[in-house]
């Protein structure tokens, strides 16, 4: 486990950009030095189960060594359980927003509309899916190691029950919250999505994925969905976001086709 990424220091962003007036709702912008077409972009939404006291720090090494492979990247920050406004819907409603924002100011940053990734990790593979499950524009996302089935998040108690504080409440309290929420039970036609999970993690067990693939994969009236996946033996919960592990060449090289 690569525990040390939580607190090792990430280089420096391009530039901040605020998309919204609350002090969360910010990205950090990283653009490669080329100039010479238009530049891939590569959406990022961090992870530690929606809540406040993890930012999207962490998730700046990752964004910065897609940035050296010549791809443009935004990390989203947004409001999170304990940020006033934070949960759901408030979460989600920052996630579309930024993406949004992006969206609106592609040409001031010379970024190609046609070769976007979202990309998130564990709740931020929940908010990633959900993006694409409600803007048809996102064809292309990546889930890494994601919470992506809230009702099993709940049977399981993951993390100390951090889905129901993040969505205000139980299955029985608040079902209405889980049907808008839950990958599991949101249907994504337009995109492309890929599963990355590795066989070691602990703390969202590989069976989210390995399930979720399969549900998606059998035809639901006459259709199924684009979803692939891939496991990493090995691999445990933080390897998928670290440029300095051992399974992080699989992510960058799935990353990267997505984005060619």
């Amino acid at each position: 486990m690569f525990e040390d990424i939580l607190t090792r220091q990430a280089p420096p962003a391009d530039a901040r950009l605020a998309y919204g007036s609350d002090a969360n709702q910010f990205l950090d912008l990283r653009l490669p030095a080329s100039r010479k077409s238009k530049r891939p972009l590569v959406i990022n939404i961090h992870g530690g189960f929606w809540r406040a006291q993890y930012n999207l720090d962490h998730a700046g090494h990752l964004c910065a060594a897609l940035t050296a492979k010549g791809v443009a990247t935004a990390n989203l920050e947004y409001r999170r359980v304990g940020n006033e406004g934070g949960g759901w819907p408030g979460t989600f409603a920052d996630i579309r927003s930024a993406y949004q924002f992006l969206m609106q100011h592609a040409p001031a940053h010379n970024l190609d509309p046609a070769r976007i990734v979202v990309i998130g990790h564990s709740a931020g593979g929940q908010l990633a899916f959900c993006l694409a499950a409600h803007e048809p524009s996102v064809t292309r996302v990546v889930s890494l190691a994601g919470v992506l089935d809230l009702q099993r998040a709940y049977h399981l108690h993951l993390s100390h029950d951090a889905v129901v504080e993040f969505l205000g409440g139980t299955p029985r309290d608040v079902p209405d919250h889980y049907r808008e929420a839950d990958p599991m039970q949101l249907s994504i036609p337009n995109a492309r999505q890929f599963l990355i999970h590795g066989q070691a993690d602990e703390d969202v067990p590989p069976v989210f994925s390995r399930d979720y693939a399969a549900a998606k994969q059998k035809p639901s009236a006459g259709k199924k969905e684009d979803a692939h996946l891939l496991e990493i033996p090995g691999a445990g919960h933080l390897d998928l976001i670290d440029p300095q592990s051992g399974a992080w060449k699989q992510v960058e090289t799935v990353i990267l086709q997505l984005v060619a």
